[in-house]
């Protein structure tokens, strides 16, 4: 075989080689779709005080695993038991303060009864003196001043009555239902409620991370102090849309991540996302902007998918773990050369 000739043969086979490449890669890319744009994402809580205080003690460290409920450090709970007397003080008096009103208005119901007896009588005697008037046996003085009488024991009675309506609205209804004491045992439990939040608990189980707190700071209601991540691992991987077009909750996968070199885990998908960034517009009153491009062939889009591992990894995967997601087809030999490629995949990450 001449030069040419083996020449010629090379040209060739490195073509079919390139054809069989590239028709695989096609396939693969449409019915065995693989991402590296993947990684574990973990729920991550920022810890904030609900009250500002100075921070006295610190219970844990950083990297520490706690469970729901541990305490994670304490303000100085000093002020917050001040107010807790103080509210209870309130309470106290706003109890003496009705007690004195029920003393009122049992006087003001006496006055009224007196009053009340005292028009009456005065109404009698104005009749009486009215009777003897009609019969010239008394004078026309006596008669005007028993009117006088009448007009100013109704006007006392009316004057008893008010007072006695206005000690009722200021005292209000009985028992714990009185807005006095409403008021005072809402304040108490406002300020039991302080008290309580000055120290920090665990809202969930997780690790503890990035603390930077010591004795002494200051802490600010609202402000995050520290970032407690979640044990649940989630994996989210960003795929072209058109290798997703047959892909629904459920589906079968397998992930390597870089941290660990020849070692595949099981997953399933979980969620597609509804829609990314590019997606989304804002009404800011501004015209369209088209998407301008000179490239004959456009970059594809991105979705994100998530998944979730079918067993626990076998050490500590933090969060932004870097992966690599290989979706698993029903055929067979798909499967086959799916788990074939992320096979060889994952032993490339002994390399780089």
């Amino acid at each position: 075989m001449t030069p040419d000739q083996q020449f010629a043969r090379w040209v060739k086979g490195v073509a079919i080689a390139f054809g069989l490449i590239f028709v695989y890669f096609l396939l693969a890319d449409l019915k065995m779709p693989l991402t590296p744009q993947a990684m574990a994402t973990r729920g991550v809580v920022k810890v904030a005080p609900q009250v500002s205080g100075r921070l006295t003690a610190v219970y844990v460290h950083n990297n520490q695993s706690v469970h729901k409920g541990t305490l994670l450090f304490e303000l100085d709970p000093a002020p917050f038991k001040l107010a807790v007397e103080q509210a209870e003080l309130k309470l106290e008096q706003a109890l003496q303060e009705n007690a004195e009103l029920d003393a009122r208005i049992s006087a003001a119901h006496a006055d009224v009864n007196a009053a009340t007896t005292r028009r009456e009588l005065a109404e009698r005697e104005a009749h009486r003196i009215t009777a003897l008037f009609a019969r010239n046996l008394v004078s026309q003085q006596a008669r005007d001043e028993a009117s006088s009488a009448l007009r100013t024991a109704q006007a006392n009675l009316q004057a008893s009555q008010a007072t006695l309506a206005q000690l009722k609205v200021s005292r209000g209804a009985q028992g714990e239902t009185n807005l006095r004491i409403r008021q005072a045992h809402n304040a108490l439990e406002q300020a039991r409620l302080n008290l309580a939040y000055s120290q920090v608990r665990a809202e969930q189980d997780g690790i503890v991370t990035n603390l930077q707190l010591e004795n002494g700071a200051f802490a600010t209601a609202g402000s995050p102090l520290l970032a407690l991540v979640a044990d649940q691992v989630e994996i989210i991987a960003d795929f072209r849309e058109k290798a997703l077009r047959h892909v629904n909750p459920g589906y079968q996968a397998l992930i390597a991540f870089d941290g660990e070199p020849g070692t595949l885990y099981p997953a399933k998908v979980v969620s597609l996302d509804a829609g990314v960034s590019a997606g989304q517009f804002d009404a800011n009153g501004k015209l369209a902007t088209p998407t301008e491009s000179d490239r004959w062939v456009r970059d594809a889009q991105r979705l994100r998918l998530h998944l979730r591992l079918d067993q626990p990894a076998q050490g500590m995967l933090p969060a932004g773990a870097r992966a690599t997601v290989q979706l698993l087809p029903d055929n067979p030999l798909l499967g086959l050369l799916a788990r074939t490629q992320i096979h060889l995949l994952s032993l490339l990450h002994y390399i780089y």
